[in-house]
């Protein structure tokens, strides 16, 4: 949770990046998105994650991204708004020409961060049995192949890289310090032991599998199989999981990932509203975590980690026309040693479409 003593405030120059870009990312001219074909849409998404949900400070506290997921790029789908030169070099790619009507091809790009504090944030000394303060600011880039396999089943292939950097320069302290104060909450004071600057990469892959029934009643169940992993200095682990969902005219979606590499999912506007609850779970075998292990080339604070580690979540999600908002309530099971019990965060997700349906 986002947490700041009254203090003379500290200079916030620093953080004017992210909100700038933020800023921009949000003012994309309505005309060049509200031209686009009716069934071909831009989808942008904003992610909030912070574990003031449950009215805790510690662990992973907090994180955002914005997504900006591209129309279909496949020669057969309908005109999305980029420009026709673009689409002309596109449509010469191999991979895309040759594919057929049963495919779609859908480019991404993201922003985020990511912030990490220990349980006890009113010290400033170094907490040496609880992980290490730590940020991690990146852009992503990914590419999205959706594909029907066979009646009543889709997969969605999803390649991922993000570049960022971890520590200082990813001015997790300037962004927190800065909600913290328009909250009027104390500061944490442990920042000065936060990891030290580091490049961060990581390559992610995942695969989701939707089983749809044959059912067209109104109230219907489904199921989203994912596998994948990453690799990178930043994190390093195999992953799996399951979420089933129940509720009235489910979408033929993905459903809605928590933010991590690769799990966006794809959006369809639809004019029917849709209201459904979903369980979820996503396991890991973790290899690295640099939130835990510490830096990569360089001495730091770390913690023993945990090899394996699982998310639980519960949610509601409910989507209308354009819009598409998810709310769910995570349960992450202990990550390092030392750990005193699971760590529970909400997430919130607002997903929205250019034009309406």
């Amino acid at each position: 949770m986002l947490s700041c003593k009254q203090t003379t405030p500290r200079p916030r120059g620093k953080t004017l990046w992210l909100c700038l870009i933020l800023t921009m990312a949000l003012a994309i001219p309505g005309t060049v998105l509200a031209e686009e074909e009716q069934n071909n849409p831009w989808a942008q998404s904003i992610f909030f994650e912070n574990d003031l949900f449950d009215g805790t400070d510690s662990n992973y506290t907090n994180g955002v991204k914005y997504s900006l997921i591209s129309p279909d790029l496949s020669p057969h789908a309908k005109k999305g708004v980029i420009p026709r030169r673009v689409l002309e070099l596109i449509h010469k790619i191999p991979y895309l020409r040759d594919s057929g009507p049963e495919y779609s091809h859908q480019a991404e790009f993201s922003f985020g961060q990511n912030m990490y504090t220990p349980s006890d944030i009113s010290r400033s000394d170094l907490v040496t049995d609880d992980r290490p303060y730590a940020g991690w600011s990146y852009v992503g880039l990914a590419y999205h192949r959706k594909t029907k396999f066979v009646d009543h089943l889709d997969f969605l292939d999803s390649v991922e890289i993000q570049m960022g950097i971890v520590g200082p320069q990813a001015y997790a302290k300037e962004t927190q310090d800065l909600v913290h104060d328009l909250r009027g909450i104390d500061r944490a004071e442990g920042w000065d032991n936060q990891l030290k600057n580091e490049p961060g990469l990581v390559v992610a892959f995942e695969r989701k599998w939707l089983f749809y029934p044959k059912s067209e009643n109104l109230l219907t169940a489904d199921a989203i199989a994912h596998a994948g992993g990453t690799v990178g200095n930043v994190s390093t682990y195999l992953n799996t999981g399951l979420e089933i969902r129940y509720g009235l005219n489910l979408p033929r979606s993905f459903g809605v990932s928590l933010i991590r590499p690769a799990g966006s999912t794809l959006f369809t506007p639809r004019r029917k509203p849709s209201l459904y609850l979903f369980g979820a779970v996503d396991g890991r075998y973790v290899v690295r975590d640099i939130f835990l292990d510490g830096n990569t080339f360089t001495d730091s604070h770390s913690v023993d980690k945990k090899a394996w580690v699982a998310d639980l979540a519960a949610g509601v999600t409910l989507s209308y026309g354009n819009l598409m908002l998810t709310y769910s309530h995570v349960t992450r099971t202990r990550e390092f040693e030392g750990q005193d019990d699971a760590h529970n965060f909400g997430s919130m997700t607002l997903s929205f479409f250019y034009p309406l349906c």
